[in-house]
């Protein structure tokens, strides 16, 4: 059994796939998997991965024959992996030379330890490197549900190592193409006994070309996305303060978003614009009111109407009296 599996998924990222392989292969700690998972590219992305897959055996590809987004692309790596402790590096990205080896240390020095979140790199060009500004000191040992909470409004990132079983009885959601993904951190976080950090570095480069950082209206993918998190902390039969304080944070985000689209709006057709209501208003069907805590009903603008109608009025209401949507 290896030590570490490392998860690749790969969609058109030639350009940039050497770097990320390159620093799997240069890996101090030498125990490990790398399956990587060419999501149907239409690039010379597989090739390069067959050349790794040639000259290192730790290197197993995987190749779709139909493109189905990165989460369903994890999800069939992870059903061949064998390691004793699982990860993901994006085919953008890469690792510093020692990160697993620094990994697997902080999880052996810390046996009751589940997950060990890495220390993230924002790289932005070779002079702008800017560390995640985590709000939780790298000494600190948090509890599965203490990370769990502080994933939520990224006080601390998504990129750990995770032990096997959680990783394997928990694999990627799938709701959406975008954002759905960021909830299988969040059980991987909960079902954690502890969660550890460490220095072992992943350098995540940031595009500003990206779908996440785009004004797309799938960014709206994000309250479906939500909601799914929802549903599976029910089937989960968690701690019902556990599910209000999500249910909390999912009204928020709501709110939020109806907020960027009427800062945004002119950018998006009028089909585009139907379809947001739309989705807008299906989610504000599902927000269960009685949840949400009596400090954030008292606030102006947050009171959880159904009404779809009584929803728009008050944020309108809210952004004449503060005279931007943006604010």
């Amino acid at each position: 059994m290896p030590k570490v599996s490392v998860l690749t998924a790969v969609y058109n990222t030639a350009k940039f796939l050497h770097q990320c392989l390159e620093s799997l292969s240069v890996q101090t700690l030498s125990d490990c998997e790398f399956i990587c998972i060419d999501d149907c590219s239409t690039d010379n992305s597989l090739d390069i991965l067959n050349e790794y897959a040639v000259k290192d055996s730790r290197f197993k590809v995987i190749h779709l024959e139909e493109n189905q987004g990165q989460a369903v692309a994890r999800n069939k790596g992870l059903e061949l992996a064998t390691g004793e402790y699982i990860t993901m590096l994006d085919s953008d990205d890469w690792y510093a030379p020692d990160t697993l080896e620094k990994a697997y240390k902080a999880l052996k020095d810390n046996q009751d330890a589940d997950c060990v979140m890495l220390r993230l790199m924002q790289w932005y060009d070779k002079d702008n490197v800017v560390p995640f500004p985590n709000k939780v000191a790298e000494d600190v040992v948090m509890s599965g549900e203490e990370a769990f909470r502080l994933s939520l409004d990224w006080s601390i990132h998504g990129l750990y190592l995770v032990r096997a079983s959680i990783h394997k009885q928990y694999p990627y959601d799938t709701a959406t193409r975008l954002y759905s993904d960021d909830n299988t951190t969040r059980l991987h976080y909960l079902h954690s006994n502890k969660v550890v950090q460490c220095s072992g570095e992943y350098f995540y480069r940031k595009h500003s070309e990206s779908m996440t950082n785009a004004c797309s209206i799938r960014r709206f993918d994000y309250l479906e996305a939500n909601y799914s998190m929802k549903q599976q902390l029910i089937g989960e039969k968690v701690d019902e303060k556990v599910l209000t304080f999500y249910e909390n944070h999912r009204w928020l985000n709501l709110i939020a978003y109806y907020r960027y689209y009427k800062a945004y709006e002119e950018q998006f057709s009028r089909k585009e614009k139907a379809e947001i209501y739309l989705r807008i208003n299906t989610m504000l069907k599902t927000i269960e009111k009685e949840r949400i805590y009596l400090t954030l009903k008292l606030k102006p603008w947050y009171y959880p109407y159904h009404s779809f109608r009584l929803f728009v009025f008050w944020q309108k209401i809210r952004s004449l009296a503060k005279g931007s949507w943006l604010r």
